[in-house]
């Protein structure tokens, strides 16, 4: 059931719309930061938007049986990790401000969705290791910009936890990247 509804043309074009929406929406919320942001550091400090447009690329690609495996890994990767990245922000933001806007909970729907949406489509990605080494690389190298180089996005009450956010985004970078092996490579191994 669930299979059908995945691979149906229909459910296909309207996730691909809906992410690409949110791609585009994603981007307008960063405006501001990227205004003041180094020209070398643009492409990766909108990490969510950058995350939904791989999966939206993967998603044009696959209604018409094409892979890019490069895209996918990075898709299952960064969706996983900005999807569950976001959620726990806001829910952090919650925790330390006591109320939380109506963005808030919407990002928290939307970037859950984001997560599971990723991890659903792993039995179709055409991904081998030499992708998800690619992906783990650009992956781990966003925390670096973002950490070292003090480019992650504004989160103002969150801002004197940096360290900590730091130190939680690199295991979730870790974690995501395991999750993408192992449902992706491992999984296919162990089935076949």
């Amino acid at each position: 059931m669930i299979k059908c509804i995945l691979l149906d043309k229909r459910f296909l074009m309207l996730l691909f719309f809906i992410n690409l929406a949110g791609t585009i929406y994603g981007y307008k919320w960063y405006e501001s930061q990227l205004s003041v942001t180094p020209d070398i550091f643009l492409i990766f400090v909108p990490d969510s938007p950058t995350a939904s447009l791989f999966f939206t690329i993967f998603l044009l690609f696959f209604m018409f049986n094409r892979h890019v495996p490069y895209v996918e890994a990075l898709g299952i990767i960064t969706l996983f990790k900005y999807g569950i990245w976001a959620v726990v922000m806001n829910l952090l933001t919650l925790a330390v401000d006591g109320s939380l806007n109506w963005q808030g909970y919407m990002l928290i729907a939307s970037h859950g969705a984001m997560a599971i949406q990723g991890l659903l489509y792993a039995p179709y990605y055409q991904i081998k290791l030499r992708h998800i080494a690619v992906a783990a690389v650009w992956t781990l190298h966003n925390d670096i910009i973002d950490y070292v180089f003090e480019m992650m996005p504004v989160y103002g009450s969150l801002t004197e936890y940096m360290n900590e956010i730091g130190y939680f985004t690199f295991w979730l970078s870790i974690v995501s990247i395991f999750i993408a092996y192992y449902l992706t490579i491992r999984k296919k191994e162990h089935d076949n």
